[in-house]
C-alpha cells in the first residue's frame, strides 16, 4: 500500500508559504522589511525640505527679488516711469526731477507776491480806513493776509505758479511726481503758511517755516511744503 506524497498534491500559489520568492528590490538580503517602504534619501546640502524662504540671503533691507522701494523715496513710493512734467529733466534728487529752486529765489518770489497782495488790500481798503491814524493800518493787513491766502490756493491749484515765481522760473509740484497741485494741496500750502502766522505765532511763523526747509534734506521743504507734500522746483 503505498503512502501518497502530500507534496505532490499541493497546487502552485496554494495557502503555504514560499520560501523562493527573492528579496524585494531595495531591501538588502536578510534585513527585517520596511513596513512604510524605503524612506526618501536625505536633502541636498544646503536646501530644507520646505525650500529657501523668499528673500533669504538678499543683501541688508533689501526687498526679495530685488523689487520694493528704494531707500529714501518719498512717502514710501518709489517715483514712476519719469513722463509728464518731469520727462527729460534732471538734476534734482529723484530721477527726472529738476533742479530744486534756491532759497534766495524762493523768498524773493514769496515776497513779491506778499506785497502785491497788502498792495491791493490797501487799495480795497482806503475807502474804509484812515491809514492816517496809528491802528488804521490794522485791516489792511488782515485783508491782505486774507488775499495772500486766496490768491496762492488759487494760483497753485492752477498751474503751480504764482506772479512772484513765475518771474523767478519756479514751481511748485507735487513731491511724488510732479505734477501740478491739486486744489486740496494747493490749498493746505496756502493754508499752512497764512493762518499759523493770523493765529497765534505773528510773523515769527515764516522764519520757522523758512528754517525748516534750509535744514530739510533732501527735498528742502518747508513745513508747508511738509503738510502738501509738494517741493519746489525751478522751469528754467
Amino acid at each position: 500500500m503505498s503512502t501518497p506524497d502530500p507534496s505532490g498534491n499541493e497546487q502552485e500559489g496554494g495557502d503555504k508559504p514560499s520560501f523562493d520568492k527573492p528579496p524585494q528590490a531595495g531591501t538588502p538580503s536578510g534585513a527585517p522589511s520596511d513596513p512604510h517602504g524605503t524612506p526618501p534619501p536625505p536633502p541636498p546640502p544646503g536646501d530644507t525640505p520646505y525650500g529657501t524662504p523668499p528673500g533669504y540671503g538678499a543683501p541688508y533691507g533689501a526687498p526679495p527679488g530685488g523689487s520694493g522701494t528704494p531707500h529714501g523715496s518719498p512717502y514710501g513710493a518709489a517715483p514712476p516711469p519719469v513722463s509728464g512734467p518731469y520727462a527729460d529733466q534732471s538734476g534734482g534728487p529723484v530721477p527726472g526731477m529738476p533742479p530744486l529752486a534756491t532759497w534766495p529765489n524762493r523768498i524773493i518770489a514769496k515776497v513779491i507776491d506778499f506785497v502785491m497782495m497788502e498792495a491791493l488790500a490797501i487799495v480795497v481798503s482806503l475807502p474804509f480806513s484812515d491809514l492816517g491814524r496809528q491802528n488804521g493800518w490794522i485791516g489792511p493787513i488782515w485783508l491782505g493776509y486774507a488775499f495772500f491766502l486766496v490768491y496762492e490756493g488759487l494760483m497753485l491749484s492752477r498751474d503751480g505758479q504764482t506772479v512772484g515765481k513765475k518771474l523767478f522760473h519756479l514751481r511748485v509740484a507735487m513731491l511724488i511726481d510732479g505734477s501740478t497741485p491739486t486744489p486740496n494741496a494747493g490749498w493746505i500750502r496756502s493754508a499752512t503758511f497764512v493762518l499759523p502766522a493770523v493765529i497765534c505765532c505773528g510773523g515769527l511763523w515764516w522764519p520757522v517755516d523758512g528754517l525748516f526747509g534750509v535744514f530739510d534734506k533732501p527735498y528742502r521743504q518747508a513745513i508747508h511744503d511738509k503738510a502738501a507734500k509738494t517741493v519746489v522746483v525751478t522751469t528754467a
